[in-house]
């Protein structure tokens, strides 16, 4: 692909690291690059700070209709929705619009058939890590990208046709695939529940965006599902590609799954023990997240003691059920990344145990999601709640009160660190304060990963 001298337009430069990757990769390739946000330079000075030197035109708060009838490639951030005016004027004019990962995808040597794509409400960026650590032991080589706050095409030169690539793929980025029609030669879909339903219609019109990731793959493709959830269930019949199933709950006839404390893996030869569920990172969700990795492994065709050895050294990562620090006996925990409340959900399962209380804070921006049985788990474990203000913050309340629950909320908080000092001065010897929000972050917080930031700093400054 020449981009030498070709007038590039990057739409949204964030704060996540991707439209900076994609911006510096630009200029390598010799295109002019204008950057337009509707962010201010305020808003994206840590971001403008690397970009400094650059030869960039930079047009901050604002987006003009010139910069997108002139450009000869338009490169979207996902957080771009594609129904925006402004890509309209391009689409008239015949510019191309593409996304960071599809043109990746397009560059790399052996295309889709060295991608491992991975997607889901709950799980992916865990699962990615998981894969991505299996891999990387079997080829040291392999490259892990995607939605990950790391640029795909910056990792374009350390790529030959060898390397396996692991991608976490938001519904955002898969929007892309429907258009190019285009999906890895392995794809896991971890679970769907309702997510992002300020930018799709409905659960269904999610659902399709996320199953972008396998309906377009060949009869030699694999795709990796969950038997456990419904979603995943009633799409199989829509995949072409090779079905591997993963089950925690079920006893599956082939794939992965548990059998007596066990992760097993079963094919054509038989039954195969591959690590004592003990020695994963703690969490029922986590154990998902390990046998869809193992789904994936086999699938690639990784040695079993291999993927054992992997999982076992596995960590877990920064801002997911992450302990900041445990200070007169009370554990701090990080969950910032559960911006659903499936996602709370499944933190509050993992850590309630006996007789320890949770202080549980909650709420942010409303992304149209139901919190009726995020409500049911707070009272069903007994969960106090400190609620940060937020759009969303409303909703909860409310289906508290439907739960009954209105006993749970243990006071409300205009900033994160009113809400840490409240749960400080409530929290006793053996309590947990959590930081799991079932919501968005924006208005108070550029992001999740600032929100989880600002966290940590509060907690160590106790």
């Amino acid at each position: 692909m020449d981009l030498h001298n070709k007038r590039v337009l990057v739409m949204g430069l964030g704060l996540h690291g991707g439209g900076l990757g994609v911006t510096r990769w630009l200029l390598k390739q010799g295109a002019r690059v204008t950057v337009t946000d509707l962010k201010t330079a305020d808003d994206l000075q840590p971001t403008l700070e690397q970009l400094r030197e650059a030869e960039v035109e930079f047009v901050l708060g604002e987006h003009r209709a010139r910069d997108f009838e002139n450009a000869d490639l338009i490169i979207r951030n996902p957080g771009v929705p594609r129904e925006t005016p402004f890509l309209q004027i391009a689409r008239e004019r015949n510019i191309p619009v593409r996304m960071e990962l599809g043109l990746f995808t397009e560059l790399l040597p052996r295309g889709m058939a060295q991608v491992i794509g991975i997607t889901g409400t709950k799980g992916k960026t865990t699962t990615t890590l998981m894969t991505g650590a299996i891999l990387q032991r079997a080829n040291p080589k392999t490259v892990i990208a995607g939605n990950l706050r790391v640029s795909a095409l910056e990792l374009l030169d350390q790529i030959d046709a060898t390397v396996p690539v692991v991608l976490e793929m938001s519904s955002f980025q898969l929007e892309e695939f429907e258009e190019l029609k285009r999906s890895p030669h392995i794809a896991a879909l971890t679970n769907v529940y309702p997510d992002h339903l300020n930018r799709y219609r409905d659960l269904d019109e999610y659902t399709w965006a996320k199953a972008q990731i396998f309906l377009h793959q060949q009869p030699r493709d694999f795709v990796i599902l969950n038997f456990d959830n419904a979603v995943c269930t009633r799409l199989r019949p829509k995949a072409l590609g090779q079905t591997v199933w993963f089950s925690r709950t079920r006893a599956i006839k082939q794939g992965a799954r548990v059998e007596k404390d066990w992760l097993v893996w079963l094919d054509e030869n038989g039954l195969n023990k591959i690590l004592p569920i003990e020695n994963l990172i703690v969490g029922q969700h986590n154990i998902e997240n390990a046998l869809a990795a193992l789904a994936i492994a086999k699938a690639w065709g990784v040695e079993s003691d291999v993927i054992a050895a992997a999982l076992r050294e596995f960590k877990g990562i920064p801002h997911r059920l992450e302990l900041v620090r445990a200070w007169n006996g009370v554990q701090y925990i990080n969950d910032t990344t559960a911006t659903a409340p499936q996602a709370t959900i499944a933190a509050l399962q993992t850590l309630a145990r006996g007789d320890r209380q949770i202080y549980l804070l909650a709420g942010g921006s409303d992304k149209g999601l139901p919190y009726g049985a995020m409500a049911k788990k707070i009272l069903e474990t007994r969960a106090q709640v400190i609620l940060l203000d937020g759009s969303a913050t409303e909703k909860m309340e409310r289906a508290l009160t439907e739960q009954n629950a209105q006993t749970q909320v243990a006071g409300h908080a205009q900033t994160l660190a009113d809400a840490v000092r409240l749960a400080q001065t409530l929290a006793r010897a053996g309590d947990i304060v959590l930081l799991s929000p079932g919501a968005a972050s924006f208005g108070m917080f550029a992001n999740e990963f600032e929100r989880g930031e600002q966290f940590r700093a509060l907690v160590q400054a106790l």
